[in-house]
């Protein structure tokens, strides 16, 4: 019996790390805060890979409250244990609100994208933006911290993924910040066409 546990473990330990795979690197926008998980963006793109055929399984490594240094700390070991085909990075916002200077944030996030590209991944990158009460000129020089680095590391990005769902309240949770579950599909639809081209 302790023989054949065994061969069930590596066996699937082998399917975890030669299945085709997908990580989402996130904070609460991409860990489902306040709804169920399986009403999550997340849960919805894995339904919609599966409704298209494809094979790709997505590992969700979001944490609620997470930084890009957060994610820093633990993208190895993820990289290491799927070995994914694309990564998902979405964070960001969380360093905006500590009021984190926009150069370090962006240091982060290229370390992130070199990090997934030396291991093998292309990489999409999700755009966040942060309360109007930063003042504009942090608002700006976060925001722009995106698209840059798109054109600098040349890795496509989504712009604001929240865009027409953050001033919805049909679609937000009462905390202004996060997405309900009427706001999820939207993400979904707005990371998809930007994903599509990356699994091929």
């Amino acid at each position: 019996m302790t023989r054949f546990l065994f061969v069930v473990i590596i066996s699937l330990m082998s399917m975890v790390a030669t299945a085709k795979s997908i990580v989402v690197l996130g904070d609460s926008i991409s860990a489902g805060y306040g709804i169920e998980v399986t009403q999550g963006w997340v849960s919805l793109l894995q339904k919609k890979l599966n409704e298209n055929g494809s094979d790709h399984i997505i590992h969700n490594e979001s944490i609620s409250g997470d930084t890009t240094a957060g994610g820093l700390a633990r993208i190895d070991q993820a990289l290491s244990l799927y070995k994914p085909d694309v990564v998902i990075i979405e964070l960001g916002a969380n360093d905006g609100l500590r009021g984190l200077p926009p150069a370090l944030i962006k240091s982060n996030l290229a370390e992130l994208i070199h990090r997934a590209q030396d291991a093998g991944a292309k990489v999409l990158l999700l755009a966040m933006k942060i309360p109007p009460n930063y003042g504009s000129r942090y608002i700006a020089l976060f925001y722009t911290i995106y698209p840059q680095l798109a054109k600098e590391l040349r890795v496509p990005y989504v712009p604001f993924i929240m865009e027409d769902i953050a001033l919805t309240k049909d679609m937000m949770q009462a905390d202004g910040l996060h997405p309900n579950a009427n706001g999820q599909p939207f993400i979904t639809q707005k990371v998809w066409p930007q994903l599509l081209p990356l699994l091929k």
